[in-house]
C-alpha cells in the first residue's frame, strides 16, 4: 500500500521516512509512471532520466553544449554531417561497454513509428546515424544544420537490453529495469512509490552524494513541512504560499531558477464550436490569466508560445487583455444566443469539459477559478482531474476533451513545431494553419540565427492572431533545499545536470 497516498499527519510521514542516512531525498507529486527517455513525458519523469542517464552533449553552467558521452567532434563544411567521437571507457551500469551501436539504436528506436516515442521529434532534423567504428558515429542532417551539437542532448540508450530491437513497447521490462550511464543507477521500486538510486561507482566522475531517493508526495502541502523537518533534502518547486515560512527558516535555502515553461487552455480544435475563430478569440476575451495566476504565484502573462526572456518572444504581440463586450459580439457572430444568463448554440447551454492532469500543482486552484469565471460570462465548465495513465490516453491518444488546462516545458531549443506544425507530434489539439507550418518550417530549415529568430517571431504573432489556445503565464520558480546540501546550482530544464557538483555531509 502507498501509505503516502492518504492524508498522513506530519508526524507520521516523519515515521516512514526516517534518517537520511546519506541520501539525498527529494519529493514528487507523482512517482515517474515509467523510466525510459523514450516514453518521458512530465518533469518527474525528465528529472529522474537526468540521473539515471547520459546524452553525447549537456549544458555546462552558461548553458553552452559541451561534451558528455562525446568528446569531441568535426563538423562539415557544408554543414550536413557531424562526425562525432565518444568518450572510451564508458560503461552501462550492468557493466557492458557503451559503444557507438548503441547511439545508432538509440536514434532509431526515437524514430521507428511502432515504437512511437513522444521524444521522436528530438531527431527530426537527423536524416541517418552510421557506426564508424566502436568510438564514432556520423550524423547526416536533413538540411545544413547551424549548431548541431545543441540538439543531440538527448539520452542514450543500451542496444543490447533491447536485442537491438527499435520497435519498443512502452510495456517493455527496462521500464522497471532500466539500464544508463549516468552519475546514478536504479536500485530499487519501492511499494510506497519511492525509487531509489545509489551512486553508479564505474561512472568517470562518481558524485560526492551516495544515494538519492525520489519520494512520492501527493499532498503538496505536507512537502515544504517535510523539508523544514529535515525528512527530505530538496523540493524541485516551491509553492508560492510556502515560500515565506522557508525562507524564514534557517535550515533552508532558497534557489531561484527560470523555466522555458508556460501555461494554457488549450481547445479540441476538431470540436464544431472552436472551429470558428471568432469563437476562440472570444474565450481568450473571456478568461482573466493575470486573476487566475495571483492566487498560485508570480509570474508573467504572455501573448503566445515563447516566454518573455526567449530571443524568439514577440514583444510586439501584446497579451490578452479580458474584453466581456467584445467577446459576446464575436459569439453571436458565431452564432451562439444568450438569454441574459446562458450561452447557447442550437438552443442547447454551452457546457465544456475541462481536463487536467492531476499531477500539476496548483491545477486544482487555477482549475476552480476558471471554471468561475467562464460560469460569470455564462458557460459552464465540467472539470475532469485526470491520473497520467487516463490523461495519455484520453488527452494524447483520444482527444477526448473541450478543454485542456496544462504547461508545456522547453529544453534549451525551444522548438514549438512538435506542438504548433500540422505533422506534429505532440500537437494533440488539432491545429494546422498553413501560415504557421510554413514559418516553422522556414525556421527549421534557416542556417542563420537571425533568419530563424525572425521566422519564429512571425510564428509567435501569426499563433497568437489564430487563438488556437488561451495562452496564460510563465511562473517564478523557486527549488529549496536542505542547507546540508553544499554546491547546488540547479539546471533551468532538467534539475538535475549537474548533480555530480553537490555534496552533503
Amino acid at each position: 500500500m502507498r501509505i503516502l497516498r492518504g492524508m498522513l499527519s506530519v508526524a507520521a510521514l516523519l515515521a516512514a521516512f526516517g534518517a537520511s542516512g546519506g541520501q539525498l531525498r527529494y519529493a514528487e507529486d507523482r512517482a515517474p509512471g515509467i523510466v525510459s527517455p523514450l516514453f518521458a513525458t512530465t518533469m518527474a519523469e525528465v528529472r529522474i532520466n537526468e540521473l539515471v542517464f547520459e546524452g553525447l552533449y549537456t549544458d555546462d553552467a552558461e548553458l553552452r553544449s559541451v561534451p558528455d558521452l562525446a568528446v569531441r567532434h568535426e563538423f562539415a563544411a557544408d554543414k550536413s554531417s557531424l562526425l562525432v567521437h565518444l568518450r572510451p571507457n564508458v560503461v552501462w551500469h550492468d557493466g557492458t561497454p557503451f559503444s557507438a551501436s548503441d547511439v545508432v539504436f538509440t536514434y532509431e528506436a526515437m524514430k521507428h513509428p511502432k515504437t512511437a516515442s513522444p521524444e521522436s521529434g528530438r531527431v527530426a532534423f537527423v536524416a541517418g546515424v552510421e557506426r564508424v567504428d566502436d568510438l564514432a558515429v556520423r550524423f547526416t542532417f536533413v538540411k545544413p544544420e547551424i549548431s548541431p551539437w545543441d540538439r543531440l542532448h538527448f539520452k542514450i540508450l543500451p542496444a543490447h537490453r533491447f536485442d537491438g530491437n527499435p520497435e519498443v513497447a512502452r510495456q517493455h521490462p527496462f521500464r522497471q529495469a532500466p539500464v544508463g550511464t549516468g552519475p546514478y543507477r536504479v536500485e530499487a521500486f519501492q511499494e510506497d512509490g519511492s525509487i531509489s538510486l545509489v551512486r553508479f561507482e564505474g561512472h568517470r566522475q562518481a558524485p560526492p552524494i551516495p544515494a538519492v531517493v525520489m519520494r512520492e508526495i501527493t499532498d503538496k502541502a505536507y512537502q515544504a513541512k517535510l523539508l523544514i523537518y529535515e525528512s527530505i533534502e530538496a523540493l524541485v518547486r516551491v509553492l508560492p504560499r510556502d515560500l515565506a515560512m522557508l525562507q524564514a527558516d534557517a535550515r533552508v535555502a532558497l534557489a531561484p531558477y527560470q523555466t522555458h515553461s508556460w501555461w494554457y487552455v488549450g481547445m479540441d480544435l476538431g470540436h464544431p464550436g472552436f472551429a470558428k475563430p471568432e469563437v476562440r478569440e472570444a474565450l481568450s476575451l473571456l478568461v482573466d490569466a493575470a486573476a487566475l495566476l495571483a492566487p498560485i504565484g508570480t509570474g508573467e502573462v504572455v501573448s503566445g508560445p515563447f516566454v518573455p526572456s526567449s530571443p524568439f518572444y514577440n514583444h510586439d504581440v501584446a497579451a490578452v487583455s479580458p474584453d466581456a463586450a467584445r467577446a459576446a459580439a464575436l459569439l453571436r457572430s458565431a452564432g451562439w444566443t444568450h438569454d441574459g444568463r446562458t450561452w447557447s448554440v442550437d438552443g442547447k447551454p454551452v457546457r465544456l469539459r475541462l481536463a487536467t492532469a492531476a499531477n500539476i500543482e496548483v491545477a486544482q486552484d487555477v482549475v476552480i477559478n476558471l471554471q468561475a469565471q467562464l460560469a460569470r460570462h455564462g458557460i459552464a465548465v465540467d472539470p475532469e482531474f485526470l491520473g497520467p495513465a487516463e490523461w495519455k490516453r484520453r488527452v494524447w491518444g483520444d482527444r477526448d476533451f473541450d478543454l485542456v488546462l496544462s504547461q508545456w516545458t522547453f529544453d534549451r531549443n525551444e522548438d514549438i513545431y512538435e506542438q504548433f506544425h500540422t505533422k506534429g507530434t505532440r500537437n494533440f489539439f488539432g491545429y494546422t494553419d498553413p501560415e504557421v507550418d510554413g514559418l516553422l518550417d522556414a525556421a527549421r530549415a534557416a542556417t542563420d540565427p537571425i533568419v530563424k529568430k525572425a521566422q519564429l517571431r512571425k510564428a509567435h504573432a501569426a499563433i497568437a492572431a489564430d487563438h488556437p489556445m488561451v495562452f496564460l503565464w510563465t511562473l517564478d520558480s523557486y527549488a529549496a533545499f536542505s542547507r546540508k546540501i553544499e554546491g547546488v546550482d540547479v539546471h533551468p530544464f532538467s534539475f538535475f545536470t549537474w548533480v555530480n557538483r553537490w555534496t552533503m555531509p
